[in-house]
């Protein structure tokens, strides 16, 4: 199979040494960022409290903590809840399908009834098996939604019991056809966005079943719940590490038309779960990301970073442009046309997101201009005449490490054209000199200093930068008097070589034995 992983989710940096390192990093930030939806923003695996149609009739509990002995009580219901499905679906006289169906809704309202469902419990009655007899096919729509709910919040569950669920799955991907009821479907694809949500080995089983083409279907409508459901499972099944699953994905057709409509159209929270599915796409795949380059995303993208507040639907918007942004440098010169209405309009929208109270706003805004700085000398232009200038040398003095680091890289992009001959980057003398004067080095001599490799190595590079290209030799001057000499002099026994070279290098060139004579 062809590489059609990025090759460069990149920023060329000030020295093009670090450029693998840069893009392998984006690359790990889109594989692992399910964590990040887990903990602080959408849960890569959810429990269905209410149904899809919102008529779930389970309570509203004010504290969704279990006392032990609650813990007990819960356990034992479920196992006779389970012992009294099995009765039902044994049972075979008048009444007996109603008969099923509360049984499993009885099921379902003890695994909805707390934030902590009594999995282990059902699961040692023996619950899968029944719950696979009660999707079959020609079962009433009522039994297949009590069921699908039923196993939608044990795949919330742990690993262990997520993975229990593998004797269902294929049924669940049936019942997303379009002969299926929308509530049934739309219930099975949640019940699915859980198994996909516990890791790759569950992914690649579900993508070798099929179910990626009959949830990218489930796009389509304008329902919003059931589009929302399907999105979130999306995002799941095609978040990597494998770019197949996500090249896959925009081969489907009418898909890219669905996302876009849903970009433009749809309520914040349908918008964010769309956004995730971009970020998924723009991030793995060269070939979904030619795609979408090519539509109309970028600009749906920053015509709602420009209208939205809301953080849930910033950061996928936000990372969706940047991994678009960043995709090639031909992207880059032909989608941002210095200019032209959409350029202006990102750095705009990069500008509102710098001046953000958020962190990962900021860090995910600088990375994006350092992708666009590392472009042409229009676009270097553009930033440097914008009001994103200032706010990034603030940050690059005050903001925490992790944004430092990557506005380190934006203002380094900016004062440099392609490497020359030589191999060192050639300079913009005008930019380094402003960002100089305007006391941007102190800040890098404090990322040289960091015991983080890729900071440090942007740090030595923007150094040399002033050594070798400060007016009238006042280079060697200017680090010495930000303590530039002793944070390099950490270096002369590194374990890591290139830094050491580089270190070393710079302060015999610039600081050896006749450094100071003439004064």
């Amino acid at each position: 199979m062809a590489d059609d992983s990025p090759a460069s989710h990149r920023r060329d940096p000030i020295k093009s040494s670090v450029g693998n390192v840069a893009a392998q990093r984006r690359r790990q930030n889109a594989v692992t960022v399910g964590k990040e939806r887990r903990e602080s923003l959408v849960r890569a695996k959810r429990l269905c409290r209410v149904g899809p149609s919102g008529d779930g009739d389970v309570p509203g509990e004010e504290n969704d903590m279990v006392t032990d002995e609650e813990g007990f009580l819960l356990d034992a219901q479920t196992s006779s809840a389970v012992e009294d499905l099995k009765s039902a679906i044994a049972y075979q006289g008048k009444g007996a399908m109603q008969k099923r169906v509360n049984a499993l809704r009885e099921l379902r309202r003890l695994l909805s009834k707390s934030e902590f469902p009594p999995v282990k419990a059902a699961l040692k009655a023996g619950a899968i098996p029944l719950l696979v007899q009660c999707l079959s096919f020609g079962s009433p729509d009522e039994q297949l939604l009590e069921a699908a709910w039923c196993l939608t919040n044990i795949a919330a569950g742990k690993p262990e019991e997520t993975k229990a669920l593998l004797p269902a799955l294929p049924l669940l991907i049936s019942h997303l056809g379009e002969k299926s009821s929308l509530p049934v479907a739309e219930q099975c694809a949640w019940a699915l966005g859980n198994v996909a949500g516990e890791g790759e080995e569950l992914r690649n089983v579900l993508l070798s079943q099929g179910a990626l083409p009959p949830l990218a279907r489930m796009m389509l409508p304008n329902k919003g719940s059931t589009v929302r459901t399907a999105a979130w499972a999306l995002s799941n099944l095609i978040k990597g590490p494998d770019p197949k699953a996500a090249t896959e994905l925009i081969k489907v057709d009418v898909l890219l038309d669905a996302i876009l409509r849903h970009l433009r159209k749809s309520d914040e929270e349908l918008a964010t779960e769309v956004a995730w599915v971009v970020v998924y796409l723009s991030a793995l795949s060269n070939f979904a990301t030619g795609v979408l380059v090519k539509s109309d995303a970028i600009l749906l993208l920053v015509e709602r970073l420009a209208t939205s507040n809301s953080l849930q639907l910033l950061i996928p918007v936000l990372r969706s442009l940047g991994n678009l942004v960043a995709g090639d440098s031909h992207t880059t010169s032909t989608v941002l046309i210095p200019g032209h209405e959409i350029t202006d309009g990102v750095i705009k929208v990069l500008v509102k997101c710098l001046k953000s109270d958020h962190r990962v706003l900021k860090k995910e805004a600088s990375w994006v201009l350092s992708n666009i700085a590392a472009g042409s000398i229009e676009h270097k232009r553009l930033i440097y005449s914008s009001e994103a200038v200032p706010l990034l040398l603030r940050l690059l003095s005050t903001a925490p490490f992790d944004i430092r680091k990557e506005v380190a890289y934006v203002l380094g992009n900016l004062c440099v054209t392609p490497t020359g001959g030589d191999g060192k980057p050639n300079l913009i003398e005008e930019h380094l000199v402003s960002l100089v004067q305007r006391g941007c080095l102190s800040g890098f001599i404090d990322l040289v200093r960091s015991a983080d490799i890729e900071a440090a190595r942007v740090g030595l590079q923007f150094m040399e930068l002033v050594l070798r290209g400060m007016p009238n030799g006042d280079g060697p001057k200017l680090v010495e008097q930000e303590d530039g000499i002793d944070a390099m002099e950490r270096y002369q026994f590194h374990e890591n070589e290139d830094l050491r070279n580089m270190a070393n290098g710079l302060v015999d060139k610039y600081f050896g034995e006749n450094y100071g004579i003439d004064e």
